[in-house]
């Protein structure tokens, strides 16, 4: 063999290593010289493990910001750079294409066939066309269809790699205790707790080959509870993809979103109720244009709020579930909609009052509106948002994110949770897809 082809994994802590793992990790063909990180804080600096890298990294794989792109490619002689993060839109694709070339090296993106891990159980992949859409609402309405016909199933979810998860190549929750013993950030939580509250086990971890090992073990079917807006690890039986009807055009214009749609079965149009007919209108036509087959599903996305009389007439802070306000690109949430909806007399802006890294992310993402993110991506962060709260004066918390927040702040005043649940609005809806597909018994 000659030359190993040199090669720099752009990521965000998630499918980078995915692709690694798959494709990278036992090909003499390339050495992969560094990973770079982006989208979420500290994660740079690390070292991606010799345990978990293979027998061609003795001393496992550097991880660097993007921002040192450019020096890495000359400084390393790089071949080709391998994009491997999601909820991008087309244009800042190609601003990272066009660095790469204008460096010198190439610019790959790997696909399905490249990727994709074949499941011995069927698979029903939930991915999206941006962050924020609503894929978890639909996850949780599939596994109850499920439970309603004691079909067995285990949730596989998307990697998020931020805590101490290179450590565990396979993660497994079924309680609460186990959210602490993985030491799990707000983000994880966020889409571990609803899960375990419904009596969900749900697998996750750094090495999919091995989670998909275990999931399938004494299950019927694989639910694949997609992250941001990244195309399955496993090879779908029934690829759902979730639109957000209060954001058209996105269907067209993210990556991989767009590709979502086009390999879709079903292409659910999520929070019809909130958004514009005319809007709806648009999402379909461009459905319809990109993917003539899949079956298109309307869905209202209801809002299920603890206590609202908790709300009336008294000074709110907003806490939002982090991703969807930072780079799903929305300023605000369902939290901000329920102090509205139930007479909030004043929604306090916290923006004045962040301090250290929740300071930054309010520098990064101007967008964001009188809310605050709920950032815990590792100890300090979490630290800075408690303190950012404890800097506020306010009569009652609205969180728009589906963790028991008591559980890791420490919370003086009182708080309501808000989520959203699905509800189909049209025919056919996921029972009847699901029965298509041949999932459901009887």
């Amino acid at each position: 063999m000659g030359v190993k082809k040199r090669v720099i994994i752009m990521g965000a802590a998630g499918r980078d290593f995915h692709n690694f793992n798959v494709y990278f990790r036992d090909n003499d063909y390339y050495q992969v010289v560094a990973f770079t990180a982006a989208q979420i804080p500290g994660i740079s600096g690390r070292i991606y493990p010799p345990e978990l890298a293979g027998r061609n990294y003795p001393e496992g794989i550097p991880v660097y910001p993007e921002d040192m792109l450019e020096e890495l490619i000359k400084e390393k002689d790089v071949d080709f750079v391998v994009l491997a993060y999601s909820d991008l839109t087309h244009e800042d694709v190609m601003h990272k294409a066009s660095r790469v070339i204008a460096a010198g090296a190439s610019f790959i993106l790997l696909g399905p066939k490249h990727t994709m891990l074949k499941s011995p159980i069927p698979v029903i992949a939930v991915t999206a066309v941006r962050t924020g859409a609503g894929k978890s609402t639909v996850t949780r309405r599939i596994a109850s269809i499920l439970k309603k016909y004691d079909v067995r199933f285990n949730v596989v979810r998307h990697p998020m790699p931020y805590s101490k998860v290179l450590k565990y190549p396979v993660q497994r929750f079924s309680s609460f205790e186990d959210l602490d013993r993985y030491e799990c950030t707000i983000e994880e939580r966020e889409e571990y707790e609803p899960h375990i509250e419904m009596g969900n086990v749900v697998y996750a971890g750094v090495d999919y080959g091995k989670v998909l090992e275990e999931a399938s073990k004494n299950v019927d079917v694989i639910i694949w509870d997609g992250g941001n807006n990244d195309f399955p690890f496993f090879k779908p039986t029934l690829m759902i993809t979730v639109a957000d009807a209060l954001r058209p055009y996105q269907e067209i214009s993210t990556y991989p979103g767009e590709a979502n749609v086009r390999m879709a079965d079903v292409v659910l149009i999520n929070k019809v109720n909130s958004a514009k007919p005319e809007d709806v209108k648009i999402i379909e036509e461009n459905v319809r244009k990109l993917n003539s087959r899949a079956t298109i599903i309307k869905a209202s996305s209801r809002l299920h709020v603890s206590d609202p009389d908790l709300i009336k007439d008294k000074r709110v802070l907003v806490i939002e579930d982090g991703p969807t306000v930072t780079h799903g690109g929305m300023s605000y949430s369902i939290g901000y909609v329920a102090a509205v909806k139930y007479g909030a007399r004043e929604i306090v802006d916290p923006r004045r009052f962040a301090v250290g890294s929740l300071m930054e992310v309010y520098e990064q993402y101007t967008h964001i509106g009188p809310v605050l993110p709920a950032m815990g991506y590792n100890p300090q962060q979490i630290k800075d948002l408690n303190e950012t709260i404890q800097r506020i004066d306010y009569d009652v918390i609205v969180s728009g994110t589906p963790i028991d927040l008591s559980r890791i702040l420490k919370l003086s005043k009182p708080y309501v949770k808000v989520r959203y649940e699905l509800e189909e609005i049209s025919k056919p809806d996921l029972e009847d897809v699901l029965r298509t597909a041949g999932v459901l018994r009887g």
